[in-house]
């Protein structure tokens, strides 16, 4: 096979996965529905003229679209932070959480709940607090006059270690027969609770990272080949940089605060869109859009499909996870380092 046809095939595969999976989610549940009921459902509110059963709709539109569009929204959004982040610290081995994005917002969520339980305070504090960290250990990074890229990255591990023990010590002193069971299932990652309101609520943030991202696709080429180099393109890399971590921190910060922490999607897929598309981050982002996008949606349906109970979806994803990325680390490490 020739490599138009590779590049063909490649383009239908990341056009038409997410279709394909987006209208099969849709049939899996406690309540199987038909192929043609799903379609009759979804065109109902264009042609009214058509009957439904009222609990088909109610499946259809309150439990299983917020649900679809919630995995597609966290999938792409971490996938898309993991390729930046890669890109512009030249480390195929990070991800989307690298400056301590999920474990502020694992903080803010433990805290909220400790305090109020309700799911609305918990996804703002879980936002607010994921950019806090961010916040802290860009200016951590800063304070030091030498400090350059390793030191930023070191803040990041520092700062996540901090959240992390705070969010250990809200567990510590939670209500072992109420909030703690509550705490312990939102950090290990959950589509169940999506709904509309949720999703509006992160729809700003959200689009402005992927815009961000987007728009900052081919200065993401030039800082890989290094400071100097892009310098002399008329570059600037701080100010660069510095704009593609607020975006990655926008789409992370949202993304985890309607889900919970969620692992390995911001490693694992920017490898696998680089394995189909090749390293052109002009390229390589929309492939892991629509990868992120596909890969969250199949582990969610694997999760509330598999077994009578539902299974967190972090624990999935870093059991199916991680087998992939040693696959590919194997395979395609020399064309990464």
């Amino acid at each position: 096979m020739d490599k138009e046809s590779k590049e063909i095939i490649s383009i239908l595969l990341l056009i038409f996965l997410p279709i394909i999976l987006f209208f099969a989610s849709f049939l899996l549940g406690r309540y199987p529905i038909a192929p043609f009921d799903v379609i009759n459902t979804l065109l109902c509110p264009i042609f009214p003229q058509c009957e439904v059963s009222p609990t088909i709709t109610t499946i259809v539109f309150e439990i299983r679209l917020p649900r679809i569009l919630g995995a597609f929204v966290v999938g792409s959004s971490l996938a898309m932070a993991g390729v930046a982040f890669q890109s512009i610290f030249k480390n195929p081995l990070v991800s989307s959480d690298l400056l301590g994005v999920s474990n502020g917002a694992g903080f803010g969520a433990a805290l909220a709940i400790l305090i109020s339980g309700f799911g609305v305070v918990t996804q703002i504090f879980a936002f607010i607090f994921g950019i806090i960290s961010v916040s802290i250990t860009y200016m951590l990074s800063k304070a030091y006059k030498s400090g350059g890229i390793l030191v930023l990255v070191l803040s990041g591990v520092a700062i996540s270690a901090f959240f992390s023990a705070l969010v250990s010590a809200i567990k510590f002193v939670a209500d072992p027969n109420d909030k703690l069971p509550e705490i312990v299932y939102w950090l290990m990652g959950s589509l169940a609770s999506v709904t509309v309101d949720k999703l509006i609520m992160i729809l700003v943030p959200v689009a402005l990272g992927m815009i961000i991202l987007f728009a900052l696709r081919w200065n993401m080429n030039l800082l890989a080949m290094g400071d100097e180099e892009a310098q002399s393109l008329g570059i600037n890399p701080s100010r660069v940089r510095l704009l593609i971590i607020i975006g990655c921190t926008l789409l992370t910060s949202a993304a985890v605060s309607i889900s919970g922490i969620i692992g390995w999607i911001g490693l694992v897929i920017p490898h696998m869109a680089r394995m189909v598309v090749g390293s052109d981050n002009r390229i390589l982002i929309p492939a892991s859009l629509s990868l992120g996008a596909s890969f969250l949606l199949l582990i969610d349906n694997i999760s509330r499909a598999l077994i009578s109970i539902e299974i967190p979806i972090g624990v999935l994803t870093a059991i199916i996870g991680v087998p992939i990325f040693l696959y590919l680390l194997k395979r395609g490490y020399s064309e990464w380092a």
